[in-house]
């Protein structure tokens, strides 16, 4: 009987009590494959996780911009997020698809995506996003 007990308070604790999602740091991240960063983000959105920007988020790595609700995201005063041109165009593309309407103006008025780095970083990245 108490085996009884215990499972009923398992599963009410599990009914009942918030779940609480994943929170990732992101700090010192250059990029990689555009394919794999997408998947990646797309599987924390879906699992309700929080991102902590606490450095440099660069190339494919900006993804997350766009995959992570912008009230799961905080940004620390370190935090920063560089564009540019992707090697290939359809790359290129696929990452400006995915970013919100404030994020591309912000891109145009800086000058746009070039093959140099674009860097959002303290104190204008702060005013787009949520600080931790």
């Amino acid at each position: 009987m108490k085996v009884g007990r215990v499972i009923v308070a398992a599963v009410l604790a599990c009914c009942v009590l918030p779940a609480w999602a994943e929170t990732i740091e992101v700090a010192h991240d250059r990029g990689g494959r555009l394919i794999d960063y997408a998947a990646r983000w797309a599987t924390h959105r879906r699992g309700g996780a929080h991102v902590r920007v606490a450095g440099p988020c660069y190339s494919e790595c900006t993804v997350l911009i766009g995959q992570i609700p912008r009230d799961h995201i905080c940004v620390t005063p370190e935090a920063s997020f560089g564009f540019h041109l992707a090697d290939v165009s359809d790359t290129t593309a696929a990452l400006w698809r995915t970013y919100p309407t404030d994020i591309k103006v912000w891109i145009s008025n800086h000058g746009g995506l070039r093959g140099q780095m674009l860097l959002l970083r303290a104190p204008e990245v702060q005013r787009l996003f949520p600080r931790c």
